[in-house]
């Protein structure tokens, strides 16, 4: 072959080389991008799904916190079993009523949580609007009224204790009960324990029955339970020849003495704190004056102007050859100087 002729061939087969080597680099650059994106395409996919996620629980949340509005805070009743729909807010300002029935007691308290934690032993300064109620319903607040007013009232409170509150979670309570309340978990009975709960209602009715037949009204046997003659001062040792109803109303409904360390019922009868206890523990849990349900928990001290009044009262001391007048407030300290002389 001639020159011109292999140069030609030469320069073809170096065209056919690069175009080969061109497809190799095309077909390398292209062979990594293909996983590169379906990587990308999976993360988007994966951001997209978290956002949904996300956008759901923020809307179960919202939907909990709603429904967390209609539940009280304190016995996790609904506020719609309520015909008036009344609810108090937790963290608000006492109201207008309870303000003028603690001032009758001589107590104070500004804001509702001081007076939640005395009554229901709860502290709600630390509530999170996601878990805990805003509001308590009217049924609690009668609670708390009849604990300062002492007034005879049928007041129902549906729970042994006050609601425990949790997270919102895929088995929430509040989310599935919130129109009716939550309602307590139910224990499936027992076959023996039907039978057992007959026997001890039975038991429950003969005691009741017997103690209807043995009610003891008479003082004399309460003046012999209580047994305080020594102890406690007569009426009569007043200086001031006092109205009947002002001596009935600083003596002992029982012992009919001056009051030593009164103490005031559910129904507001006044006693000494030593002849209604005796008296609650042999005659029965009811006061010994109209008989209505008494418990040594239920017993409070009187207001302080009372008490003030009763200790300004002055009485001759019964010790022999003594004729000192002195007040019920200084008349201990005035008997521990005759045990000192004696000594």
């Amino acid at each position: 072959k001639s020159l011109p002729e292999e140069s030609h061939l030469a320069n073809n087969d170096n065209g056919k080389m690069a175009a080969s080597l061109d497809k190799v680099n095309d077909a390398m650059t292209l062979m990594p991008q293909e996983p590169f994106h379906r990587g990308q395409n999976l993360n988007n996919g994966m951001q997209t799904i978290d956002k949904d996620a996300f956008s759901v629980n923020q809307r179960e949340i919202e939907a909990h916190q709603v429904n967390l509005q209609h539940l009280c805070r304190i016995c996790g009743g609904s506020f719609k079993n309520d015909p008036c729909k009344r609810s108090h807010p937790v963290h608000g300002p006492v109201d207008d009523e309870m303000q003028a029935l603690l001032k009758k007691k001589e107590k104070r308290a500004t804001s509702w949580p001081d007076l939640l934690n005395k009554v229901f032993k709860i502290d709600v300064r630390e509530d999170m609007d996601t878990i805990h109620p805003t509001n308590f319903c009217h049924n609690c607040w009668s609670v708390i009224q009849r604990k300062f007013s002492n007034v005879p009232c049928e007041v129902y409170f549906p729970r042994k204790g006050t609601m425990e509150w949790h997270p919102h979670s895929t088995s929430c309570d509040v989310c599935g009960t919130s129109s009716h309340g939550i309602k307590r978990k139910k224990q499936d009975p027992s076959p023996q324990g039907g039978k057992r709960l007959r026997i001890i209602a039975e038991r429950a009715r003969k005691i009741t029955y017997a103690r209807s037949q043995k009610q003891v009204n008479s003082k004399s046997i309460m003046k012999k339970i209580t047994n305080c003659k020594k102890i406690h001062l007569s009426t009569k040792l007043l200086t001031v020849d006092y109205p009947v109803d002002f001596v009935k109303s600083i003596s002992c409904q029982i012992c009919e003495h001056i009051l030593a360390d009164p103490v005031e019922t559910t129904c507001r009868h006044l006693f000494c704190r030593l002849c209604i206890l005796k008296c609650l523990k042999i005659v029965g849990s009811y006061c010994p004056s109209c008989r209505y349900p008494c418990f040594p928990t239920d017993l409070v001290n009187p207001v302080k102007s009372f008490l003030s009044i009763l200790n300004t009262l002055a009485v001759r001391c019964p010790v022999k050859d003594c004729h000192e007048e002195v007040t019920l407030g200084k008349y201990t300290h005035h008997l521990s100087s005759h045990k000192e002389k004696k000594e």
